[in-house]
């Protein structure tokens, strides 16, 4: 197989995400796939061995739930891609779709939690608030929370008594407090740690009648799972030697906990009893679990892949639970680990080296979004495309990136943008020093945060770069502000310290439109045109910039918002990509 259907194979692929079902009916699963080119939702009668497409939306389904009892299917309705619109349901075995409750005005998805007794908790945002709005049988639908810091629902309890909500009230939207209501909207209890602390509430207990809230806590530098009655206050802290961010869900009779561990960019699961406080490890492949479930019986299902091995929906019992129908993705390299002395301390980052070709390679360094996320050992498409084409790919778990402490991921106060770069130009200097990477042949790519850094490292380090891709970035934070979603506008006044009015300065310096005249090497630069997190406004400002001190770029738009839901999409941004970085680094 030549190099371009290769990796354009691996993009066509069918992929699935890991099957949830309803906590009743364990046998009703929903999921969504990439089957037909287009990410869409599933159902899955596990007892009969049927599934059926659910959702056919122009731009995909990105958000989806299925009730307790395994009777509905909910999934949110956004039919122009712009993450704006509202939740549908479904009956589990087909039938007519039907608005939850068409008086709720439109808004942005910030989830919904469905309890046994039919009632949904419904989060949105849009127009300067977030709402949480209660939709229960037979009842007026009551708004229970609303405010202008961001807020969120988490969970609500299986017999619909206790609903749980993240909130940023306190000033801090990246380290939230919790609080439980009744559906009355009355508060039963709160859990704050402090400014420098954030709790996140996950789920409540599977039974009928448990008030036993699961969450994470970082009282220790990283996420724990605690364990919290709201009614009574006990709480109750897991603690792991192991190093490593960890997370945690139930299992299903409610007295054990399966706890995922993130460590170096690989993940690993454990079984934490919490009677006798034994913890257990459960055996998985070496490499990355995006998701994982315990169900019914005690054994776990987990999402699973690796930087050369391509994603599979596994069992702890060894069984693969189930493939998406069609030519499975060929396989990749495998990455390497290297750990660089940055001015932050040490930097991990993961390089992926072509299997032809000899060092030093072109090379791409390939930065992630978020912030608050990291790059993994797992399989990537785009990652492998790259490497088909003959670079290396550098990936660089900077400053801000999750899965190595608290510390390590709110380092970006007061510089942010320059602090990531600084750990990136780190781990540039050490590629080059070895031999693994050509100094006269790097280009700085990202998406979102990554496209951001791209477009900024490209103005205060443009010698150290030949070309930059920007997909989807932010390249005026005072001007993305202005037009973007309200929780994107709670994340920056976190990070910054403040709105633009507030906090000019930093807007400012953070901007990569502020360094525009400096940028030396040509920009691609990839825009959704009904981006709501980073809009086009503020891009199309920076590409007038760029033309105006005659600075060599393209710009390509699209219709749907940032990472496309459409494989044809992806595959045709993926091409202009490596097009545009063959025509800058040729010899």
């Amino acid at each position: 197989m030549k190099a371009e259907e290769r990796w354009q194979a691996r993009f066509r692929a069918p992929r699935m995400t890991l099957p949830t079902w309803a906590r009743q009916a364990p046998n009703r699963s929903i999921y969504r796939s990439n089957a037909t080119g287009t990410w869409e939702l599933y159902a899955w009668d596990r007892t009969a061995g049927v599934t059926r497409q659910v959702t056919e939306q122009p731009k995909g389904t990105a958000h989806a739930a299925i009730d307790p009892t395994g009777q509905w299917i909910y999934w949110f309705a956004d039919p122009e891609g712009d993450e704006l619109g509202g939740w549908m349901r479904q009956p589990f075995n087909g039938g007519p779709d039907e608005p939850v409750d068409p008086s709720i005005r439109a808004g942005h998805p910030g989830g919904i939690m469905l309890s046994a007794t039919g009632a949904a908790a419904i989060s949105l945002a849009g127009e300067g608030s977030f709402r949480i709005h209660l939709v229960q049988p037979g009842e007026p639908t009551a708004l229970i929370y609303e405010h202008t810091e961001a807020g969120w629902v988490a969970d609500i309890s299986l017999d619909g008594s206790l609903i749980a909500i993240n909130h940023g009230e306190y000033g801090d939207f990246r380290r939230p407090a919790l609080r439980v209501v009744r559906p009355s909207g009355d508060t039963v209890a709160e859990l704050y740690d402090g400014p420098d602390k954030g709790v996140v509430g996950l789920r409540f207990a599977p039974i009928m009648g448990d008030r036993r809230l699961l969450t994470l806590h970082e009282r220790r530098s990283r996420h724990e799972p605690l364990v919290w009655d709201p009614a009574s206050g006990e709480q109750r802290e897991i603690w792991l030697k192991d190093p490593g961010d960890l997370n945690a869900e139930w299992y299903a009779d409610g007295r054990a906990l399966l706890i995922t561990r993130e460590d170096r960019a690989r993940s690993y699961l454990h079984r934490y009893d919490l009677g006798g406080g034994g913890l257990t490890p459960i055996e998985t492949p070496h490499g990355v679990i995006d998701e994982a479930a315990p169900r019914p019986g005690g054994h776990v299902e987990y999402s699973w892949s690796s930087g050369s091995r391509p994603p599979v929906v596994r069992s702890s019992n060894g069984q693969v639970v189930m493939n998406p129908a069609g030519p499975p993705a060929p396989p990749s390299v495998p990455v390497e680990d290297i750990d660089v002395e940055g001015p932050g301390g040490r930097v991990h980052a993961l390089i992926s080296r072509p299997e032809n070709g000899a060092a030093p390679y072109p090379t791409v360094f390939l930065l992630h979004g978020g912030p608050t996320a990291q790059d993994r050992d797992s399989y990537s498409p785009e990652v492998a495309a790259w490497v088909d084409s003959g670079y290396a790919v550098v990936r660089v778990n900077f400053r801000g990136s999750t899965g190595y402490g608290t510390a390590w991921r709110d380092a970006l106060h007061g510089d942010v943008g320059h602090i990531e770069l600084a750990d990136v130009a780190a781990v540039r200097e050490w590629v080059v020093a070895r031999g693994v990477a050509d100094p006269e042949r790097l280009v700085l790519a990202g998406t979102a945060w990554g496209g951001f850094l791209a477009l900024l490292g490209m103005g205060i380090q443009p010698d150290h770069w030949r070309a930059g891709i920007a997909a989807v970035p932010i390249a005026c934070h005072q001007t993305c502000y202005e037009d973007e979603a309200e929780s994107l506008r709670a994340y920056q006044r976190s990070l910054f310290g403040g709105s633009p009015d507030e906090q000019p300065e930093r807007y400012a310096a953070s901007s990569p439109i502020t360094y525009v005249d400096r940028v030396k090497g040509p920009v691609l630069i990839l825009a959704g045109e009904n981006d709501t997190r980073c809009p086009l406004r503020q891009i199309e400002k920076y590409v007038a910039k760029l033309a105006e001190h005659g600075r060599e770029h393209e710009i390509y738009t699209y219709d749907a918002v940032r990472g496309s839901l459409v494989v044809s999409e992806r595959i045709a941004q993926m091409a202009l990509q490596l097009d545009f970085a063959r025509k800058h680094t040729r010899h």
